[in-house]
């Protein structure tokens, strides 16, 4: 076994996504040298931060985090990057086990209810074949023994609705770009919506928008990056 695994090794080596070099059997993704030099955002206070302040006057939240500053042409921007484009869903499990632990440590998850990703448009499900956020969603949804759901909040519009509405009402409903498959499976719950990257916030905006409908639902963001303005 230990022969074919140097076989193996020899032409599949395990290498530090960022830097190339030879991970070492307890290194996962990133070597320590890079693992140190991650960009990690030091939030204590999960209810006004620069993540929540984003949001401010836009629409409510309870609490707001993120783990990593993305830039380009760092250590995140090339998560993100074999994350969504590369099938690298292992990063997904490498961060949101790093994360979720944080998080869990700090009492983020507390009166959580349940996980929920930003969703793909199913034509980009189909070509991707994954949504980036899945393994990072259960891997928060295990540390924190949350439920992870994946099909109530959904993108683009159901086709039996839109074909019963006039062209410039379609034309409208466009800008909403999201909507609840079962509004009643989130009544009265304190979700934790999560996302890859924040930059201007509009995505998260329109999901918040869709979900703020919902009878007594209260809403709380993670996600793995957040651009932060110069």
């Amino acid at each position: 076994m230990t022969f074919l695994k140097n076989i193996i090794d020899l032409f599949y080596p395990n290498l530090c996504l960022n830097c190339d070099n030879s991970l070492l059997k307890s290194e996962l993704v990133l070597c320590s040298f890079c693992r140190h030099n991650l960009p990690i955002i030091d939030i204590k206070n999960f209810e006004n931060n620069e993540i929540t302040n984003i949001f401010y006057g836009r629409f409510p939240i309870k609490k707001a985090t993120s783990f990593l500053y993305f830039t380009q042409k760092n250590i995140s921007q090339k998560l993100i990057h074999q994350l969504k484009y590369k099938g690298r869903q292992d990063i997904g499990t490498f961060i949101g086990n790093w994360f979720g632990s944080e998080l869990n440590n700090n009492n983020f998850f507390e009166n959580i209810d349940c996980i929920i990703p930003i969703p793909l448009h199913p034509n980009k499900m189909k070509k991707r074949g994954y949504n980036q956020l899945t393994t990072f969603g259960k891997k928060l949804s295990e540390i924190a023994n949350i439920p992870y759901i994946e099909d109530v909040l959904l993108k683009g519009s159901s086709t039996k609705t839109q074909t019963l509405k006039q062209r410039f009402e379609r034309f409208n409903n466009e800008k909403t770009k999201f909507y609840i498959k079962n509004k009643t499976l989130l009544e009265n719950k304190n979700i934790l919506l999560i996302d890859d990257v924040i930059t201007t916030g509009a995505t998260l905006e329109d999901c918040c928008n869709e979900l703020l409908k919902i009878k007594n639902i209260n809403i709380n963001i993670a996600t793995i990056t957040y651009t932060k303005k110069n």
